[in-house]
């Protein structure tokens, strides 16, 4: 597909208000000099990072925010560097967190590298001349301890890291030494970044703002130069839960094998009303006169802009042609224009026909496609009547070949979650 922040060959002029894009977008929530940052933005091209660590095998759409955010600063003509962190992965960031994250095998955290390295350069030019894609294994993995404690250490204060909210948080639970070095090694990162491609700016979600800020004032001490800290607000919806929460209880994936993109786009269908202004701001290329127009009216009019973000945001992540599948798809079950049978962008599952044949208790089948994790789930969905098949409740029966309605059985939970199941 292609990438949200097409390139020429010919690198354009550093945009001289993108500082001011990012405000009006809502992707600006602390900035540690912004008359500094502006006038550095201003001045010419700017490189600077974020990092995401690769706790698991898939991006979500909270790390969208950030990647939003990049790809607004590229297309200004700034220099993004994507840093994956398979190093500070073995460490496990505490921010956030009531208790300390596992400790993950080394091979786990290469194969969710290598996966964030593919889905980022979906989003981001990093040719030559254009950006970089890094991995802080290749550094930190390398140090010596006793060096690494000896150069940089005498530049943190221990009182004013057990002030940071991220650690006195964690005091109350239980702070292993592991997790306490976790900012001094994100901010290393930043020294890092700074001597091998002058990178001055570092972007990161709200609640990195004390593990941010530590790397541009750990540049300050070391070298002299000037450094800058720049945060987004972390999402919430209006229930108050951090986004990139489905409604059935897990994360909305960048990766079409765990979101499909007809789940995808019924995400963003269903956002809160009080949401889609804010959210074709963040999560679109969209002018923001046009998204001013198309949320002013409010109420019923809003379907038409939940529309537009759902088609916009799944073109983004999954390509026009993914976008348009599922686009029928909502159609063809929902009605509206366009309806009709236009069943092939649902999520798909595959059972053996064999089993079909012989005939499948309803539970069983509800586990099997991945419906539901348990048996014991599955009869509580039949039983409340949250189960459907063929937009008929489903009932504790037998299913069996009869049931197949076009070459397949299209099974719902709940109003929205749909699976298309084929026999194989």
């Amino acid at each position: 597909m292609t990438t949200a922040t097409a390139q020429t060959s010919e690198t354009p002029a550093p945009a001289r208000d993108v500082y001011d894009v990012l405000q009006e977008r809502g992707l600006v929530y602390q900035c540690s000099d912004e008359a500094g940052l502006r006038q550095a933005l201003a001045a010419g091209r700017v490189t600077f990072y974020c990092g995401f660590d690769p706790t698991g095998d898939s991006l979500h759409i909270g790390h969208l925010v950030g990647i939003m955010a990049m790809a607004h600063l590229q297309r200004a003509g700034h220099e993004p560097v994507a840093l994956v962190g398979g190093g500070t992965t073995m460490i496990g960031d505490p921010t956030d967190k009531t208790a300390a994250r596992r400790i993950m095998p080394r091979e786990e955290i290469d194969a969710n590298a290598r996966q964030f390295k593919r889905q980022l350069s979906r989003f981001l030019e990093v040719s030559e001349g254009h950006g970089f894609m890094v991995d802080n294994a290749d550094w930190l993995l390398e140090l010596n301890y006793i060096s690494f404690l000896r150069d940089y250490g005498r530049y943190f204060s221990v009182n004013e890291m057990l002030r940071l909210e991220t650690y006195r948080t964690r005091l109350e639970t239980g702070l292993t030494f592991l997790e306490f070095n976790y900012v001094l090694l994100q901010a290393y990162d930043f020294l890092e970044l700074y001597r091998r491609y002058g990178c001055i700016l570092q972007i990161g979600g709200s609640d990195q703002w004390s593990n941010v800020l530590a790397g541009a004032h750990l540049i300050e001490r070391a070298t002299g130069a000037r450094a800058f800290a720049l945060t987004f607000p972390l999402l919430m919806d209006s229930s108050g839960t951090k986004m990139g929460k489905t409604q059935v209880g897990g994360q909305v994936w960048l990766d079409a094998q765990k979101t499909s993109p007809y789940e995808f786009y019924q995400h963003w269908i269903n956002v809160d009303d009080a949401t889609v202004a804010r959210d074709l701001a963040i999560f679109t290329f969209l002018p923001m006169a046009e998204i001013e127009a198309l949320t002013r009216a409010g109420g019923a009019a809003l379907r038409d802009a939940k529309h537009r973000l759902a088609v916009e945001v799944t073109s983004l992540v999954h390509g026009v042609e993914a976008a348009a599948a599922a686009d029928r798809a909502a159609r063809a079950l929902f009605g509206g224009p366009g309806a009709g049978g236009e069943a092939e962008g649902l999520p798909t599952a595959t059972l053996d026909r064999a089993r079909l044949e012989a005939g499948i208790p309803a539970a069983d089948l509800l586990v099997e496609v991945g419906l539901a994790e348990s048996k014991k789930r599955a009869r509580q969905l039949i039983e409340g009547g949250g189960a459907y098949l063929n937009d008929e409740r489903l009932e504790a029966r037998t299913v069996g070949v009869a049931d197949l309605r076009d070459g397949a059985l299209l099974l719902r939970q709940g109003k929205k979650r749909y699976l298309r199941v084929l026999p194989g």
